[in-house]
């Protein structure tokens, strides 16, 4: 067995990647996702990886015929990382020899970035590159909203999130539409989840009504959260500054804003929870009643609503990276890889996943020296066999893609 190194530290060092590589990372699965079969297909052969180096060095157009070549070319590259890019025409390793003009890429998995610096302006408990159990149901609540889009809306079947191994969430969609995908297509897409457009929160989000059908229902998944995780958990707006910059400027009404300022400022540091219920109350109360027709009432009343639904919305709905969609040719860190400043391991996520779930690296090498270098035995086997049952359902929905278009081009019988 290597040696075993760095159980001082979370960080991992060469000889740690070096151990990882050898012993414990899933090269046949990963193959296997990557290639939509069990068996060495072009998807493979004309795959791109990427290799970053602790040097700061990064190497593209690399490619690999089979599984073994792959794992061997990892083990002694031993990047810190590697990334995972689209499939072109001809192998990417290639590319050197031939024009680049003739390299063209056809297909790769849409893919979708969820980072909790979106989300900090309403983020209490922790700061920086910091995470806990209370902030990371942000990117919990964004994994319902964009599961349920990507079923109901796109209808998507084959799809997994993996933890980056800090502070957000990578969703892989492999179903054969997904991946042949344009960039066209993935930014129309993009256009269709990415509601929450402009980030600057001090700004009204003034959302078009009604509704979006997509909207809307994202709106029914948000609303229980809110009240737990902002209002309670979070409490952004007990600080009266943030209140000012991020949740008066999100209301329709001037005198309202006003008034509420004013009433903050006599009465200082309000939880969240009482800021909310202040709204309509010094709505109802001091400006509400000035008005002598009902119906001016009732269309003061909606558009209080409204705004109050936006900031639902502000506050819990997915905060998207757009970079990272938009480009069949974007790379994005593999599966499984190894995080350089945590050591922590991005698997994939179950429903209840929080990041102290995510075994390090460290810990994965202790446990293998118990347990005689069974790497069943390890903190990491349970994600591996999420992974393993997702790849096994890609390939076998792909197998019977392909069986169905061989079916519909087969000429018919004809009878005489």
């Amino acid at each position: 067995m290597a040696e075993v190194i760095s159980f001082g530290s979370s960080t991992p060092s060469s000889s740690d990647m070096q151990y990882y590589y050898q012993q414990l990372f899933p090269f046949k699965t990963i193959f296997n996702w990557l290639n939509h079969s069990n068996k060495p297909t072009n998807d493979i052969v004309n795959r791109e990886f990427a290799m970053a180096f602790r040097s700061g060095a990064y190497k593209r157009y690399n490619s690999f015929s089979t599984a073994q070549e792959f794992k061997a070319t990892i083990e002694k590259s031993n990047p810190d990382r590697f990334e995972v890019g689209a499939v072109y025409n001809k192998p990417p390793k290639e590319r050197d020899s031939i024009l680049k003009s003739e390299m063209k890429p056809l297909e790769k998995e849409l893919v979708f970035d969820i980072d909790m610096d979106d989300y900090d302006a309403f983020r209490t408990c922790c700061s920086g590159a910091q995470v806990c159990q209370k902030c990371w149901k942000f990117i919990s609540i964004a994994i319902k909203v964009m599961e349920l889009t990507l079923i109901e809306d796109f209808g998507f079947k084959d799809f997994i999130w993996v933890f980056s191994g800090r502070r957000g969430a990578h969703c892989w969609v492999s179903d054969k539409r997904a991946r042949l995908m344009n960039d066209n297509q993935r930014r129309n897409v993009l256009d269709y989840v990415n509601v929450v457009r402009d980030r600057s929160y001090n700004k009204r989000q003034a959302l078009r009504r009604p509704y979006h059908p997509h909207l809307a229902r994202s709106l029914e998944v948000l609303k229980p959260y809110f009240v737990e995780v902002i209002l309670e958990e979070q409490n952004p707006w007990q600080d009266d500054k943030n209140a000012l910059e991020t949740l008066l400027q999100g209301l329709h009404d001037k005198q309202l804003i006003e008034a509420l300022d004013s009433y903050w400022a006599s009465n200082p540091n309000r939880s969240s929870k009482e800021k909310w219920a202040d709204i309509d109350q010094i709505a109802t109360n001091n400006i509400i009643r000035n008005f002598k027709s009902n119906a001016r009432r009732q269309e003061y009343l909606a558009r209080l609503r409204e705004g109050k639904e936006d900031l639902v919305i502000a506050t819990l709905y997915p905060k998207l990276d757009i970079e990272v969609t938009k480009q069949t040719i974007h790379l994005l860190k593999s599966p499984f890889c190894i995080h350089p400043a945590t050591g922590n391991v991005c698997v994939p996520i179950h429903e209840n996943f929080t990041p102290d779930d995510a075994p390090k690296l460290i810990k994965l090498q202790s446990e293998m020296e118990q347990h005689n270098n069974k790497v069943e035995e390890t903190s990491l086997q349970p994600f591996l066999n999420i992974f393993q049952e997702f790849v096994q359902r890609v390939i076998k929905n792909e197998h019977e893609a392909l069986k169905r278009e061989r079916d519909e081009d087969s000429p018919e019988d004809v009878e005489f």
